[in-house]
């Protein structure tokens, strides 16, 4: 057997099991956050006997509690898995886009993958379901064999060890939302309501801090209707000439955020610009 980091604890070489779950999957502001917590399987029944809860049951001042007493429990590992507004977006939004399911099991795949790195010999993990239970763990299994993966919905009220993983995510989340650094350095308020869609508070946030020509500041989840409906109707559009498509007519696209391109109107006879047709220069798509 290989020899354990100095750093790690002796009980990484013990047969462990880990707990995942995430915060933050459905608001337009802010990251998701996936959080695991792991620990040796003889300290299962005495986590069992611990308050852990589904952190969305909890009130603040008990998760943060709860938090605090995980992160000084010297039998219980916790990692993170951030994924910041505009990697969501951007992933969302791409060519070839991935989905929100696609980006969670990514996270649930890194933090399994980050915390076997340390050493740590897990046996069995407990998975908050994202999407159709059964596939997600058939497809942990693929990739973890040796690792007996239990995938349902609700494991945070089932499982402590989940429960754990949920209040790790949560205040970590909580926390990035409350300490919030805008990274294009412009004035914000702190007034960003619930986060969620459907809070009044947060829409007005978001009318209230739209440029029309940058959209939204980078805390905010473009690829989310509710931030791509103000955008369509209160941001600007932009033009730009663009290449003959195969079989089609020369013109230009519309670029609108969050939206794929579209032709613009060739009536008037603007088209692609004569230099880039007198050196016969084409856009390309592979190099």
């Amino acid at each position: 057997m290989e020899a354990l980091p100095a750093s790690s604890p002796e009980w990484h070489s013990e047969d462990c099991f880990m707990g995942i779950d995430e915060a933050g999957r459905g608001p337009v502001l802010g990251p998701m956050v996936y959080g695991c917590a792991y620990c040796p399987i003889s300290q299962m029944e005495a986590l069992s006997e611990r308050s852990f809860a589904d952190s969305k049951t909890l009130k603040e001042e008990k998760r943060d509690s709860l938090f605090q007493e995980i992160a000084e429990d010297l039998f219980i590992g916790t990692a993170v898995d951030v994924l910041d507004a505009r990697t969501i977006s951007a992933q969302m939004l791409h060519s070839q886009r991935e989905s929100l399911n696609v980006l969670a099991n990514n996270a649930t795949f890194r933090l399994i993958e980050d915390v076997l790195a340390l050493g740590v010999k897990l046996r069995e993990v407990y998975v908050d379901t994202v999407g159709e239970a059964s596939r997600h763990e058939a497809r942990l299994a693929d990739r973890f064999p040796g690792i007996k993966f239990f995938v349902c919905p609700k494991a945070d009220s089932l499982y402590p060890i989940v429960s754990a993983a949920s209040i790790v995510a949560k205040v970590t989340r909580d926390r990035l939302i409350r300490d919030f650094v805008i990274a294009e350095k412009v004035e914000a308020s702190r007034q960003t309501g619930s986060g969620y869609p459907g809070d009044p508070d947060t829409k007005l946030w978001l009318q209230q801090h739209l440029d029309p020509i940058f959209g939204f500041p980078s805390i905010v989840r473009f690829s989310w209707s509710t931030a791509a409906t103000i955008l369509e109707t209160s941001a600007v559009p932009v033009q730009w000439e663009c290449d003959e498509e195969l079989g089609g007519s020369q013109g230009q696209q519309v670029l609108a955020f969050g939206n794929k391109p579209t032709r613009a109107d060739t009536s008037s006879g603007v088209g692609r610009h004569a230099f880039f047709r007198a050196h016969k220069l084409q856009r390309v798509a592979n190099f």
